[in-house]
C-alpha cells in the first residue's frame, strides 16, 4: 500500500491536492493500491463531498479523525426525517431557506438548524442544537452520525470543549477534549496529549511493513511523528514548490524552505525525494552534496500528465489570451491585467479570460472596472478547462515561483503559446524562449513593478510577430513527454526501485 500524507482539502484546492488527484489516476491505472490521508480537522463539509469533487474514490480516502471508527467515507445520505427520529422534544414546525432548514421545537429558544448538502434536498451535513437560546451541540453526518461537538458559554460566546467520534452502532469510538489550542484524545487504551501524538498513534495503527510506501506531500509539525513511526516502510517526500531561499543562500550556508527543512535535515531517514522537473532534481542533488555531503535518491516525476493532446477542431480565437490559477497575491494576476490593458493599445483585438477563484478576485474585478476593460477582460471563476484551453492562442503566467505548474502543462498540451517569467521551475520546462513564447527576465531589485508590467505588455505584442503555426507545433512537442503513459511508467519504475531497495 502507498499512503500519501496531506493536511486538508477544499473547494478551491491548491496545487498539492491537484497533484494528488493526478497521481491517484496514474496509480490506479498501474494497479498500485493507494490511500490518501488527510490530517486536518474539517467540519464545514463532509470530507467525501470534497474528495469526490477532486476525483478521489471513497475507498482511497482516509480521514485521520474518522480512521479510528468503523464508519466509512461515504456521501451524505442522512435526511431530515432521520434526524427528526432522534429528537425527543415536540417539533412545532420546519422552516426552510436555501441550504438551511430550521426545526422549531417546543419552548422558548429551542430549535435545530440543519445545514443541507444541496438546496432543495433534505440531506443533512450537520445540525446545530440550541436550547434556551444557547448552542449546546453540533452533530455531523454522512450515512449516519459521525461525530458531535459540545459547546458551553464562554465570554458571551459558544465555545467547543469536547468532541465524540462514533461507530456505526452509535457507541463512542474516542473523545477529543479541546482547550484553546490544546487537544487531548481519549481512547480506551490510552490518552494522547497533542495532535502530534495523535498522528503518531495513527501511524502506529497502520502497522506498516517493508511492502508499504509512505509519501509526504505535507509534513509541517507532524514530520517527526511520521518518521518515528513509519516502521519498515519506505518514506518519500514530494517537493511541490521552491525548496530553498536563493537570497539567503551562499557558498557556506543554504536556507531551506520551512516546509521542507525538517525533511531535508533528516535526509538519512528519507528513502527518496520526488521533484516535478529535471531542473529541480539536478539542483537539489547538487545542493545536498555541497551543503550536507550526501547524495540522496531523487526521482523526477511530473506532477500531472496529459491523457491526450488537445487539438482544436475550429480555429482558435484570434488574439485570445487565457490564464488559470488561484487568484492569490503571489500569482500576480493584476499584473497580467494591467499588461493586457497596455498591449491592447497596439493590439486592439486582444481579449483576456481569467479562470480561477481566490482572495484577489474582487481586487482584480475592481481593476478591470477602473480601466473600463469589462468588454475584453473577464473573470470566469473555477471551471473545468480540459476543452477550453485550445480555444485560445496564448497562455499568460506571472507567478515568480512554480514548482511545476499544472496549468502550464495543460496549456502546452493544448498547443498554446506561453508567456511567463524566467523563474524556476515550471516556466523554463514549458516555455522555450522565442519558440513557443517568451521567458521574461525579472529582477524587482533593479526594476519597478511598473517597468515589469511594461516589459510584459511588450512581450504580448512581440508574441504576435511570431509564426503562430510554429508556436503551436512547438508547444505540442514540449507536451509529448508528459503524456499519461510516460508518467505512469515513471511511477511504476519508482515503486519497483524503492521496494527492491
Amino acid at each position: 500500500m502507498i499512503y500519501h500524507i496531506n493536511f486538508g482539502i477544499g473547494w478551491a484546492s491548491s496545487g498539492v491536492e491537484y497533484a494528488q488527484k493526478y497521481r491517484a489516476e496514474m496509480l490506479r491505472s498501474i494497479k498500485a493500491e493507494s490511500k490518501f490521508v488527510f490530517l486536518d480537522f474539517m467540519s464545514n463539509e463532509n470530507i467525501q463531498t470534497l474528495t469526490s469533487n477532486m476525483g478521489f474514490q471513497d475507498d482511497e480516502v482516509i480521514w485521520l479523525y474518522q480512521y479510528f471508527t468503523d464508519i466509512k467515507i461515504h456521501e451524505t445520505t442522512y435526511t431530515i426525517e432521520d434526524l427528526k427520529k432522534t429528537i425527543s422534544n415536540n417539533i412545532q414546525t420546519i422552516e426552510t431557506s436555501g441550504k438551511i432548514a430550521r426545526i422549531i421545537l417546543e419552548g422558548e429558544g429551542n430549535f435545530v438548524t440543519c445545514y443541507l448538502k444541496e438546496e432543495g434536498k433534505n440531506l443533512v451535513d450537520r445540525a446545530e442544537f440550541v436550547l434556551n437560546g444557547f448552542l449546546i451541540r453540533k452533530d455531523f453526518y454522512t450515512y449516519t452520525r459521525i461525530f458531535s461537538e459540545y459547546y458551553a458559554p464562554f465570554e458571551n460566546k459558544a465555545k467547543v470543549y469536547m468532541r465524540h467520534f462514533y461507530n456505526e452502532d452509535g457507541t463512542i469510538a474516542y473523545k477529543e477534549f479541546i482547550d484553546g489550542d490544546n487537544n487531548m484524545f481519549d481512547f480506551n487504551d490510552q490518552k494522547l496529549y497533542s495532535k502530534e501524538a495523535f498522528v503518531a498513534y495513527f501511524m502506529q495503527r497502520l502497522a506498516l511493513t517493508s511492502k508499504d510506501i509512505v509519501i509526504l506531500d505535507r509534513a509541517s509539525k507532524i514530520g517527526q511523528s511520521v518518521l518515528q513511526n513509519k516502521g519498515d516502510s519506505k518514506l518519500g517526500v514530494v517537493i511541490h514548490a521552491e525548496h530553498f531561499s536563493e537570497n539567503a543562500t551562499n557558498d557556506d550556508y543554504i536556507l531551506w524552505n520551512n516546509f521542507y527543512d525538517y525533511q531535508f535535515t533528516q535526509a538519512k531517514h528519507i528513502d527518496f525525494y520526488i521533484t516535478a522537473t529535471n531542473a529541480q532534481n539536478k539542483l537539489l542533488v547538487r545542493q545536498f552534496k555541497k551543503y550536507m555531503g550526501i547524495t540522496p535518491k531523487v526521482f523526477t516525476i511530473p506532477v500531472g500528465s496529459l491523457s491526450s493532446l488537445k487539438v482544436p477542431n475550429v480555429p482558435r480565437k484570434p488574439y485570445g489570451l487565457i490564464t488559470a490559477s488561484r487568484l492569490a497575491n503571489e500569482k500576480h494576476v493584476d499584473w497580467m491585467v494591467r499588461a493586457v490593458i497596455k498591449a491592447k493599445q497596439q493590439l486592439p483585438e486582444l481579449t483576456f479570460d481569467i479562470y480561477g477563484e481566490g482572495a484577489e478576485k474582487a481586487k482584480i474585478n475592481q481593476l478591470i472596472r477602473e480601466h473600463q476593460a469589462e468588454n475584453y477582460i473577464k473573470t470566469h471563476g473555477h471551471q473545468q478547462l480540459d476543452d477550453l484551453y485550445q480555444q485560445y492562442e496564448l497562455f499568460l503566467s506571472a507567478s515568480q515561483s512554480e514548482g511545476f505548474g499544472l496549468t502550464l502543462m495543460e496549456a502546452v498540451g493544448s498547443g498554446l503559446g506561453m508567456l511567463g517569467f524566467d523563474v524556476n521551475y515550471g516556466n523554463p520546462t514549458f516555455i522555450k524562449d522565442g519558440k513557443n513564447g517568451f521567458l521574461l527576465p525579472i529582477n524587482l531589485d533593479q526594476q519597478s513593478i511598473e517597468e515589469t508590467i511594461n516589459a510584459y505588455a511588450e512581450k504580448i505584442v512581440a508574441f504576435y510577430q511570431l509564426n503562430l503555426d510554429q508556436v503551436h507545433k512547438q508547444s505540442y512537442k514540449i507536451a509529448k513527454p508528459f503524456m499519461t503513459e510516460n508518467v505512469e511508467n515513471m511511477w511504476a519504475k519508482l515503486i519497483e526501485e524503492v521496494q527492491h531497495d
